[in-house]
Parts: structure tokens; sequence; C-alpha cells
């Protein structure tokens, strides 16, 4: 395995990021063999100081919290780096320039799955600053994808739903239903695909109880991650 590139994990919320670091474990036997896996790192502040940030709209803030974990990561040998939360990378555009390593960009990975299995219109779900943000938007309209957004309200109970439930872990059928009302909103209105743009929701939602095709961030930025790292142990 000494081929293979070092992950480097920026988490933010538990839930989302234990998916991803699971997925690129239970998976590398894809590229690796039985049991096997590329070195991975992860560092983690607490959500609570990148709450702060958040509520406050503070992106700046939420960049040198990313970078601190970025230095961190780069310190321990990682040689690139994935962040399996959608709602940070809205502090992209205030630190890319100053990462000591290079990144992965969660919705590059989802724009590039959707135009591969052939979708045109997506749905999109996620906490509220991330739904209200240009970070789908910008890698959607690249690649001429169009999008929906969720209706007023129901940006702000996915909100509720995603930081008061799923980031705690506690998944109910309750939210799944609602899930599936505003799915099938978005299928009434053309979607093709709908984005879990929140690294929790795949844990409440995917292609089985969902009312149209999902586009899983969480283990998509996983694959991507481990392709990136069989990149040079595969040549």
């Amino acid at each position: 395995m000494t081929d293979a590139q070092h992950i480097g994990i920026v988490a933010c919320s538990a839930e989302g990021a234990a998916l991803c670091y699971t997925t690129i474990c239970k998976e590398g036997a894809r590229f690796f063999g039985e049991h096997a896996h590329p070195e991975v790192s992860m560092h983690t502040l607490s959500l609570a100081n990148y709450n702060a940030c958040i509520y406050e709209n503070d992106w700046p803030a939420v960049a040198e919290l990313m970078l601190t974990s970025a230095h961190k990561l780069a310190s321990m040998g990682a040689d690139f780096l994935i962040c399996p939360d959608n709602t940070i990378h809205q502090a992209f555009q205030y630190f890319r320039d100053r990462s000591p390593l290079p990144w992965i960009h969660i919705a590059d990975v989802v724009a590039d799955d959707a135009v591969a299995r052939g979708f045109s219109r997506l749905g999109l779900t996620g906490t509220k600053w991330l739904v209200e943000s240009t970070v789908y938007p910008d890698k959607l309209t690249e690649r001429d994808l169009n999008y929906v957004r969720p209706a007023p309200d129901e940006i702000e109970f996915i909100n509720k739903l995603i930081m008061g439930e799923f980031v705690k872990g506690k998944f109910e059928p309750a939210a799944v239903q609602y899930f599936q009302s505003v799915i099938n909103r978005m299928k009434g209105k053309g979607c093709d695909a709908v984005i879990l743009g929140c690294t929790e929701i795949p844990l409440l939602m995917d292609d089985n109880n969902s009312p149209l095709p999902t586009l899983d961030s969480t283990r998509l930025l996983a694959r991507a991650a481990l392709r990136r790292a069989a990149s040079s142990y595969l040549t």
C-alpha cells in the first residue's frame, strides 16, 4: 500500500464524517484487495466551534477552522484533502489559495456523477446555509445542469431536522416521510434526481425509499478519494 496516496479528511459533523471514513475503508477492497485501503487520517474540531461561525454567517472564520485541520493533516503526511460536509464548502473561496494540500470538492464530484448518469434537473437538499448558497448552483450550471431548491418552509424544517436530529445520530420515520414529500414535490417540478447535500442525509434516504434516484454526496466523495488514492498504486 506504500504507493497509494494518503487521504486526509477534514471533518465537521461526526455522523457524516464517520460514514465517509467507513465507506473508504470498506470499499477500498475494490482497488487494493480484501481488507485493504489507503492510509486515512482525519482531524475534527468541535462542531460547536463551526456552528459559532456558521450561525453568524462568518465564512472566513470557518475557513480558518478548516485550514487548521488541513495543516494538521498535512503534517500527518496526507497527500490530498476531502471534507465530508457540504455546508462548510461555502468557506472554500477563503482558503483555497492558502491550503497546504489539494482538495477534492464535494460538489464537483456530485455534479460529475449526475452528468455520467444522464440526469439533467436536480433537486437540492441540505442545510439552509447550503441550499441558499451558490456551492452547488455554481458547479451544476458549469455542466449545464438545472436545479430546484426546496420551498422556504421546507428549507427551514429540513435545517431543523439536520441540526436538531441528524448530526446527533437521530433518524426517525417521520423525517423519512417528510423528505419523501419534499422529493415528491421536486419530482413534480421535473427533477430526475435529488442531491443528498448534507452528509448525514444518506443515513436516512437512499434509492430504496426516495421517490427520485439519489446522488449520495458522502459516498460519492469517499469513492472519488479512493480513485485518487489508487491512481498511482494502479499505474
